[in-house]
This record gives C-alpha cells, sequence and structure tokens, in this order.
C-alpha cells in the first residue's frame, strides 16, 4: 500500500522520497549557496511594486521548504513575486477579504508567502491550494526536516501557524476540486500544477470566469525549453485580450507571467 503510494508520487514529483537524501550540513550549504545569489530583476519588480517579503523570514521559509536534492539549479524566486504582486493588489483594491487558488502546493512554500501578505498588509484572506499529495500523510519531502522524521504537510509547516490559518489544503487534482469550490470570485491566482497545455489552459479557463476587471493570475514556469505547453497557455492568454501579460524572465529556466484582467 505504502509503495504504491510513493510509486504514485514519484511519477509527478522528484522530491518524493523513501528515505532522506542528504546530510543537514549538505542542506545547509546548498541554502547557503542560492542565499548568494543575486536577482537584479526581482529586486527592480519589488522595487517597483513598493513591497518586499522580509528576507530572513524568506530565507527561513525557504530553507525547510524549497532546499532539496535535484538535478536543476535551485530557485525560490517566485516566492517573491507572490508576495510583491499580492501585497500590491490588496494595498491598491479596497476589497475587505481575498480569495486566493493555487494549483500545486507542493510543501506549501508559495501558499505561506502569499498568506504572509495577507497578514502584512492586514487584511483578511483565504487560499484555497491544491494537489494530490495529502496534507495529513506522513512522507519524507527531500527537505532537511528529512533528518528529523517523516511528517505530513501540516508538521512541516507548523512553525508558519499565523500564516496557515489563512490556508486550505486540498487533496485531489485541481478539475476535480474545481467541481467543489463553491467561490464566486478569485481574486488572485497561482497556477503551478501540471506543466502542460491542456491543464495550465483548462485551469485558467476556470479561474478566469470567476473574476473582474483587476484580478490577477500568475503563471509559475514560463520557459520555452522546459515547459513549452505552458508558453502555448500564455500565448493562448494573450490572444483573448481578456488580460494584460508581464513576463519575468530570470534565467533561461526560470520564468513567470502575471496575467491582469483587462475586461
Amino acid at each position: 500500500m505504502i509503495n504504491r503510494f510513493y510509486n504514485k508520487l514519484k511519477k509527478r514529483f522528484s522530491y518524493i522520497t523513501y528515505r532522506p537524501l542528504a546530510t543537514r550540513e549538505e542542506y545547509l550549504a546548498l541554502h547557503e549557496d542560492c542565499k548568494l545569489e543575486k536577482f537584479s530583476v526581482i529586486d527592480k519588480f519589488e522595487e517597483s511594486s513598493g513591497f518586499k517579503i522580509d528576507r530572513d523570514y524568506f530565507e527561513n521559509l525557504a530553507l525547510h521548504t524549497q532546499i532539496c536534492i535535484k538535478k536543476s539549479r535551485l530557485n525560490y524566486q517566485h516566492g517573491r513575486i507572490l508576495y510583491a504582486t499580492l501585497s500590491k493588489y490588496i494595498h491598491d483594491n479596497s476589497c475587505n477579504s481575498v480569495n486566493i487558488i493555487e494549483t500545486g502546493t507542493a510543501r506549501g512554500f508559495s501558499s505561506i508567502c502569499m498568506s504572509k501578505a495577507i497578514n502584512d498588509i492586514g487584511k483578511k484572506g483565504l487560499i484555497h491550494t491544491c494537489d494530490i499529495i495529502p496534507h495529513n500523510k506522513n512522507i519524507y519531502w527531500n527537505c532537511i526536516d528529512d533528518l528529523d522524521s517523516k511528517k505530513t504537510r501540516k508538521e512541516l509547516l507548523s512553525y508558519w501557524e499565523n500564516e496557515v490559518k489563512n490556508i486550505r489544503f486540498y487533496e485531489g487534482k485541481s478539475k476535480t476540486i474545481f467541481k467543489n469550490l463553491e467561490i464566486e470570485r478569485f481574486h488572485f491566482a497561482f497556477l503551478d500544477a501540471v506543466h502542460n497545455y491542456k491543464e495550465v489552459i483548462s485551469e485558467f479557463n476556470y479561474v478566469r470566469n470567476k473574476q473582474k476587471k483587476g484580478d490577477i493570475i500568475v503563471f509559475d514556469d514560463v520557459t520555452v525549453n522546459l515547459f513549452p505547453g505552458v508558453v502555448k497557455a500564455i500565448e493562448e492568454v494573450k490572444k483573448k485580450k481578456e488580460y494584460s501579460i508581464k513576463h519575468i524572465e530570470i534565467s533561461e529556466q526560470r520564468g513567470y507571467a502575471i496575467a491582469q484582467k483587462l475586461l
């Protein structure tokens, strides 16, 4: 039973493991290496928005939820983009509360970044995040916390209790979860689940029907060489002319798109 569960997840998530993959010192060294890297594009983006996440908070969160063993270079700058973009949206709009939808929860890093924006601005908000990974099942996450023991996502995020209060975790495929969400409007969305055209455009169409002028969708991994399906979906969004699109590219392997509804 356990093996079937892990095999199912490993087909989709490279970080799901049967055991810890590194020592504490190796995880810490990876983190220190990441912290040294500069991202002037993101710095300018934060400056233009007028908002940036506290760096010590951000790096501590990243250590536990983003530093892992993988072949590609680690990068978690989307957390800064989400925090700045959502903070500006909340600041610039008069809504008393915001509803947010996220696909692809993973370890919960992005949800926590968005929840911190809600808390820092001092507004009410609720993040609905979905993934096929269960929230309350003990597993190894390919992160430094694995060295303590297997943990649930709930346990992994227990340090960020104030942020977790704003988050609702759903288990399953996004299209299945969407059918049961009785929410009229999503002010903000982060789409980061299955990275192919069919799934991305399906999620986009669901969200667009629940947004009004000025509402935002952030797309992750908009990179031609790695995820052409995501890029194709963005091109289709452009053709509809319902959203303005801002591209943020920080490397050949990392790109993002911020779509703001025009109509």
